[in-house]
């Protein structure tokens, strides 16, 4: 199963706020946070637990970057995720459910 998101990051995202004074980064949590809403949109709903198995940060974002995060995966999983910022990889990794 291939499940694919997009994703606009708000310039006023809060979460810019203090992460960086001048060089606004989106911390790695927030990217973390969608790639889990992701799965639970893939697998029909909120995940009452999910594990992040791994997770590798290779480009940072900015305010107003276009994001796709895709999952590939069985309902049962390991899923893995690649958040991509047009054709760059900016964070990948892998999710489980707590039925997995």
């Amino acid at each position: 199963m291939i499940h694919a998101r997009a994703v606009a990051v708000a310039a006023d995202h809060p979460a810019f706020a203090g992460h960086f004074p001048g060089r606004p980064i989106l911390p790695g949590v927030v990217l973390l946070g969608w790639a889990v809403d992701t799965l639970g949109e893939a697998l029909g709903g909120p995940l009452p637990k999910c594990e992040i198995a791994s997770a590798k940060f290779l480009r940072p974002v900015g305010p107003g970057a276009k994001l796709s995060i895709r999952l590939a995966g069985e309902p049962r999983g390991p899923w893995r995720f690649d958040i991509l910022d047009g054709t760059a990889t900016v964070a990948t990794g892998s999710l489980r459910t707590a039925s997995t």
